[in-house]
């Protein structure tokens, strides 16, 4: 306005030069920027922390003390369905000790980085929309998710443990109605390494072979009373999977099936879920499966009770939680209270035990268990932008 007011340009030009934005600035304006900081405080009960449950995420490396856990940072552009043949893409970076523990490094060099997923998405104009992710996204399998808290609990469950988590690959999306939704996908491997392949030895088509996977959820109608917005999903992935038992010692294909619902009751804030995961390794003897139930209360508006039990079946040529028995289960308790705004700020009691009686927990060194049962309290605040 100075430099119209000295007639040295002219108002004209200014309003021409607003209407004319730059198409970079033009595409960042559609883009969206999230995350969350993720950290926790833990104290594992007795003496000695070389043996503890093998639960994903969790570990020596933050028994008794205190834990940045990840820092997530998301860059999006999502689609436009309002648009035939919208386009759009994710960035999903991790920082920090869980980003070497998801380890989808295609370089195998984690250094507290990792990229958790990145796609490009695509909606095509079919029927009701059928929606496409290109890239590296987010398995289709599983109660609970790497966003520890989009969960009911802090700690993951077996259930989870077992699963892949992501996949390089192609994925597709349709919603049939109100009531059905179903995904499909082909991806190099079970993951997580990113652009991995399958190499099996004893496979002759080892450059061809796939992972294929389709996933559906029914969800329960406005119409429904108290049971509406209630959900039922399954679903089955099949591939190569190289974090696996294998005879060979270079992974073996497997199929994961799993079957979860969340549903609603009559008790206002209350909620009940179960999950089935079931894992099975070719060519290889034994069943390793894991059963789990929830129950989360919002007690009031800012305090929600969650509860999680889990019983887990692990044994023969394909066990895959070998410094666990073949029987044990574990019960998990959380208490969340929101008392700052954007901040999840929750305190854990979990409780791990051996149907064995062979004593695999606690002690010193490695092969030094003598416990039936771990105990832990943890306290875990997030940040979330």
């Amino acid at each position: 306005m100075a430099l119209v007011g000295a007639g040295l340009v002219s108002l004209p030009a200014v309003i021409q030069a607003e209407e004319k934005p730059s198409s970079v600035l033009t595409a960042l304006s559609s883009t969206t920027l999230s995350g969350y900081v993720d950290t926790s405080a833990q104290w594992n009960f007795g003496t000695g922390n070389a043996n503890l449950p093998p639960y994903a995420f969790g570990g020596s490396s933050k028994a008794d003390g205190f834990n940045l856990n990840v820092v997530r940072l998301v860059l999006e552009k999502p689609i436009d369905t309002a648009d035939a043949w919208s386009a759009g893409y994710k960035a999903d970076l991790i920082f920090g000790p869980d980003a070497n523990s998801l380890a989808t490094q295609s370089s195998g060099t984690k250094a507290d980085f990792g990229v958790k997923q990145a796609y490009v998405a695509l909606h095509a104009p079919v029927g009701n929309g059928l929606d496409f992710k290109v890239g590296v996204w987010d398995t289709l399998i599983g109660y609970e998710v790497f966003q520890s808290g989009e969960n009911p609990n802090y700690t993951r469950s077996y259930g989870y443990s077992m699963e892949p988590t992501t996949h390089t690959g192609l994925q597709a999306s349709y919603t049939f109605c109100e009531m059905f939704s179903a995904s499909a996908g082909v991806a190099n491997t079970f993951g997580p390494k990113i652009n991995e392949r399958a190499s099996q030895p004893f496979n002759n088509e080892a450059e061809s072979s796939k992972t294929y996977m389709v996933s559906f959820t029914v969800t329960a109608p406005t119409n429904t009373g108290f049971l509406a917005g209630s959900t039922l999903s399954a679903c089955v992935i099949n591939g190569f999977n190289s974090g696996v038992p294998s005879a060979s010692g270079s992974g073996e294909n497997e199929t994961s099936w799993y079957v979860g619902s969340t549903l609603n009751t009559p008790v206002k804030g209350l909620k009940v879920g179960f999950a089935f995961d079931d894992l099975n390794v070719h060519n290889l003897g034994g069943e390793t499966w894991a059963v789990g139930g929830y129950l989360s209360y919002q007690a009031t508006e800012k305090l929600s009770l969650n509860a999680r039990g889990e019983y887990v079946r692990d044994r023969g040529e394909q066990k895959l939680f070998t410094t666990a028995p073949e029987r044990f289960m574990e019960m998990t308790l959380t208490a969340q209270y929101d008392l700052w705004k954007n901040v999840i700020s929750r305190l854990e009691f979990r409780w791990d035990h051996s149907l064995t009686g062979e004593g695999v927990w606690g002690g010193t060194t490695t092969g030094d268990g003598h416990l039936d049962n771990a105990y832990m309290l943890a306290a875990n605040i997030i940040y979330k932008f």
